[in-house]
């Protein structure tokens, strides 16, 4: 397993925790106002990028090439900065921009610091609820919300009969495939907003969140909290998250294992 040092931990952490605050007083002083809206599939299908994922991209870049000159940074916007070093940013600059370009609160801004290519360290800020998710260490993540930090953990005494799901397929998984697993369907109460569940989840308010074809940017930085709070993290295919794709998260082995099982005939 890839760590870092524990004063790696405290100097980067405080960072992201800085940059956190920082972003909230850049949307509402720099982008908190009209926005244009393209579509990057062009007739194939819907993804906006608006003007405001550019700027929050090209914010955080700098926030952290002013910092860490030597480090790598890969955006979903601008693509990937190569250099020798073994640590590495992973941004999505507004994850859930559909719901940023109607006027949904729910969506952050999504930063990982990888460490030879392992997510170690990960921030999910939400500028309009004004609360970000962080973690500090390995088994330590917070919650910060109206200037005070609390400590979060998963619902580790979560059972399968009582579980609070989240679910997005995205449309991603289609309805033939749904009707393979019709407990998943009859157990899926809560709906999914992107980053704000897995976020729910590593406080405690879900047990299971499951979500179709993410990329690097959507789960990389997610994955520290999660671990650190004390949940699990994998693909349908029980692999390591960091792949990306359908991924599943579960507070406790029993209930992932019985969530893998049922997933297995669209998980293939």
């Amino acid at each position: 397993m890839i760590k870092l040092k524990s004063s790696e931990y405290k100097y980067y952490s405080k960072f992201l925790s800085n940059l956190g605050n920082k972003l909230t007083k850049f949307y509402y002083s720099k982008l908190n106002k009209p926005f244009k809206v393209s579509n990057k599939l062009k007739g194939r299908g819907y993804d906006p990028v608006t003007d405001a994922d550019k700027a929050f991209e090209k914010f955080i870049s700098k926030e952290i090439k002013k910092k860490f000159p030597s480090h790598q940074i890969i955006g979903e916007e601008f693509g990937h900065k190569k250099t020798k070093s073994d640590f590495s940013w992973i941004i999505d600059p507004i994850d859930g921009t559909r719901s940023f370009v109607i006027g949904n609160p729910t969506w952050s801004n999504l930063i990982s610091l990888n460490y030879k290519g392992t997510p170690v360290l990960g921030l999910a800020n939400f500028p309009v609820l004004k609360k970000y998710y962080y973690n500090t260490t390995d088994k330590t993540a917070f919650v910060c919300e109206n200037r005070k930090k609390r400590k979060i953990k998963v619902n580790t005494k979560a059972t399968f009969s009582k579980v609070k799901m989240s679910v997005g397929f995205n449309g991603y998984l289609s309805l033939k495939k749904q009707k393979k697993i019709p407990i998943i369907l009859k157990l899926m109460q809560f709906p999914c907003a992107d980053a704000l569940s897995y976020s729910h989840f590593a406080e405690g308010k879900l047990d299971t969140v499951l979500q179709c074809s993410n990329k690097i940017w959507d789960i990389h930085p997610l994955i520290p909290i999660i671990k650190a709070a004390g949940g699990i993290v994998t693909t349908w295919k029980n692999e390591d998250a960091i792949k990306a794709g359908n991924i599943i998260c579960s507070s406790n082995k029993s209930i992932h294992n019985k969530v893998l099982k049922i997933l297995k005939p669209v998980s293939r």
